[in-house]
C-alpha cells in the first residue's frame, strides 16, 4: 500500500462548520482517517455550513458521477447594505434603506415566493469562476474590475421562513428556504433581491440542507469524525449505490474475477436500456459501474478495492 493510503474507500457527507473552507474540511478528513486521497463535491464558502459530500480513497472517483443537479439551503438575508462579496465577509459598497413593507410578513412571503422560476443570474465577483485563466476572486481582491457573464439558473422552490426585525447591525432580515439548480449562487439571490426592492441586501448566514439526494440526516459532524476516526465509518459511510441512483447487480465470485480484469459479463436485467448504467456489487462494496452494450455489460469505471457502504 502506498504511503498515505489507509485502505479506506467510501463516500461520506460532512456537516461542514462555519469558518472552514471546503479544502480545510478535506484536510481534516485526511488527518482523521489517515488517508491522503480525499476529495469533495460542491464547494461551500467558509461562511456557509451544512452538507459537503466527501470521497475517501477510491470514493474520490465518484465525485464527478454523483447527481447533484439541485441543492437546498436555508439563508438569512439582511437589508440595507450591499457588500463587495455579496455576503457578510465583504465591505459595504452600497447603503440604501429598505422599504417599510420589509417587516411585513405578508409582503415578504409574496416577494420570496415570486423568486421561483427560471432566470439569468450574474455570479458574485468574489467567486471561483475562471476569467482568462484567473479566478474571479483573485482579480476582485486586487481591486481589478470583474465582469462575469450571466448564467441561466432555476429557483425551484423559494419560501419565507421568518421576518427578523433586527439582525446583524440592527438590519431587518428575512430567513428563507431555497431549492435551486446547479450553479445558482444564493449570494446573488440576496444581492438581486435587495435591488428589486429599491434597496440593498447581502447574505448573512447560509446552511446547505441537501445536495442532490444527500441531506443533513446523512451527515456526520466533522468534530465527531475527528474524535472517532475510522471507527465511525460503519455508521456514517453512505451507500454509494443508493446515492448514485442506479440499479445494482450482485456478482458471483467467478464474475468478480472477470470484472476485475475488465472482461464483459452477461446483462441479466432485460429492462436496462442500451447504454444504461448499472452498479456491480460484491458483498458490501461497489466494484464497478458498467453499461449495457447489446446482451453484455462493458466497463465504464472499475473500483478494484471496492467502495464500501452498500446495504446488504
Amino acid at each position: 500500500m502506498k504511503r498515505g493510503q489507509s485502505g479506506i474507500n467510501c463516500l461520506l457527507a460532512i456537516d461542514k462548520p462555519v469558518g472552514l473552507s471546503s479544502h480545510d474540511v478535506v484536510n481534516h478528513v485526511r488527518r482523521a482517517l489517515g488517508e491522503k486521497r480525499v476529495g469533495h463535491a460542491g464547494t461551500l464558502d467558509p461562511l456557509a455550513s451544512g452538507v459537503l459530500v466527501v470521497g475517501v480513497g477510491q470514493g474520490t472517483r465518484l465525485m464527478g458521477l454523483l447527481t447533484a443537479d439541485t441543492k437546498s439551503y436555508v439563508a438569512r438575508i439582511a437589508f440595507g447594505t450591499q457588500n463587495a462579496t455579496d455576503d457578510a465577509e465583504g465591505e459595504a459598497v452600497l447603503r440604501r434603506d429598505p422599504p417599510a413593507d420589509v417587516l411585513s410578513r405578508e409582503f415578504a412571503a409574496g416577494v420570496v415566493a415570486g423568486l421561483e422560476g427560471e432566470q439569468d443570474q450574474v455570479p458574485p465577483s468574489f467567486s471561483a469562476i475562471s476569467v482568462g485563466g484567473v479566478r474571479a476572486y483573485e482579480r476582485a481582491r486586487k481591486g481589478q474590475e470583474v465582469e462575469l457573464k450571466s448564467r441561466h439558473v432555476t429557483i425551484l422552490s423559494s419560501v419565507l421562513l421568518d421576518v427578523v426585525a433586527e439582525g446583524p447591525d440592527g438590519q431587518p432580515c428575512w430567513d428563507c428556504a431555497f431549492t435551486v439548480s446547479k450553479g445558482t449562487y444564493v449570494r446573488s439571490i440576496a444581492r438581486d433581491l435587495g435591488a428589486s426592492l429599491g434597496s440593498a441586501a447581502h447574505l448573512v448566514e447560509l446552511r446547505r440542507t441537501a445536495s442532490g439526494g444527500i441531506g443533513l440526516a446523512d451527515c456526520i459532524a466533522l468534530e465527531e469524525l475527528e474524535r472517532r476516526g475510522a471507527g465511525a465509518l460503519a455508521e456514517c459511510a453512505l451507500d454509494p449505490v443508493r446515492k448514485l441512483g442506479l440499479p445494482a447487480r450482485e456478482l458471483t465470485v467467478d464474475e468478480l474475477a472477470y470484472v476485475r480484469c475488465g472482461k464483459r459479463v452477461t446483462c441479466t436485467d432485460a429492462g436496462l436500456p442500451e447504454g444504461g448504467r448499472v452498479c456491480l456489487t460484491f458483498g458490501d462494496a461497489l466494484v464497478g459501474i458498467w453499461e449495457r452494450e447489446g446482451e453484455r455489460l462493458r466497463c465504464q469505471i472499475n473500483f478494484p478495492s471496492g467502495i464500501t457502504g452498500v446495504a446488504r
